[in-house]
């Protein structure tokens, strides 16, 4: 005699669990699509296609820009004072202090054009000078 209760005895046959998953796995893509279409209209910056790679591009640029900055001022500054130590005969201090300044300088310009220092006598334009 067959049970109507399906193999597991729950009252289930086989094809009722198979239509209550399908339900679950369409309300599972509907809520996806809608937490894409979300997610679209709230990051309306991100790029897609060609422009991505644009500014993709644009990244690695600004990114050799700043750090071209740093190690030239790195090297000015060593280089300054390895000409200091050869004419002043004052080895190995002039190449200390000038790594030292250099250091100083390329990340005084890294800053400057990342735009988060202002140029020197620039200032605060937002300030009342009257303050």
């Amino acid at each position: 005699m067959a049970d109507k209760n399906g193999p597991d005895g729950t009252g289930e046959t086989g094809r009722g669990k198979q239509h209550e998953a399908d339900i679950r796995d369409d309300d599972l893509e509907r809520r996806r699509r809608d937490l894409e279409a979300s997610l679209a209209t709230r990051r309306p910056d991100r790029l897609e296609g060609k422009d991505a790679k644009a500014s993709s591009v644009a990244g690695y640029g600004q990114a050799l820009k700043l750090s071209s900055e740093f190690i030239a001022g790195i090297v000015v500054g060593v280089g300054l004072g390895w000409f200091l130590d050869r004419m002043a005969g004052t080895s190995p201090w002039g190449l200390i202090v000038g790594l030292l300044l250099g250091f100083g300088a390329g990340v005084l310009n890294v800053l400057r054009s990342a735009g988060v220092v202002a140029e020197f006598g620039q200032g605060d334009k937002t300030r009342d000078p009257k303050d």
